[in-house]
């Protein structure tokens, strides 16, 4: 780091404080003695995300926050909640490193919304297994009844 005013390179952290996913550090130079703040941002290497055409993707938080939106509207579940869920998959997707299929992220998905509300989970599995008919719907209704999956 070095000091915007007289561009010297020894600096010492006076205070730091984290602020949620930024953190402030209060510098001083050890040449001028004067004092300037820093804030530190992590900064996530990209997480590619496998198609099932084959296709690969940017990882994109936006889209999984969409997917458990949409299953849960209308439903008890507080956007609080939906974000976490999403911090949730987005930290378990980001420790397989380099890439993901969608089938993980899916399973992911399911597994916070079957915790959370299971009319969310039903409604993403709906989708998200390409139900076909009443058939899957009772099947996957049972296999929840019957507390397996």
């Amino acid at each position: 780091m070095y000091c915007p005013y007289c561009h010297n390179t020894e600096t010492k952290v006076t205070d730091k404080r984290d602020a949620g996913k930024l953190t402030r550090r209060r510098r001083e130079c050890l040449k001028c003695e004067k004092r300037f703040s820093t804030h530190e941002l992590v900064e996530f290497s990209e997480l590619k995300v496998l198609k099932k055409s084959g296709k690969r993707e940017l990882f994109s938080k936006e889209k999984v926050r969409n997917g458990i939106k949409k299953s849960c509207e209308k439903r008890p579940v507080t956007e609080e909640k939906i974000e976490k869920m999403t911090e949730i998959v987005e930290k378990k997707a980001r420790l397989k490193k380099g890439h993901v299929n969608t089938t993980y992220i899916g399973e992911l998905i399911s597994k916070e919304l079957k915790k959370t509300d299971k009319i969310a989970y039903i409604r993403f599995a709906s989708v998200y297994r390409e139900f076909a008919d009443l058939s899957d719907f009772k099947k996957e209704i049972r296999s929840l009844i019957n507390g397996r999956r």
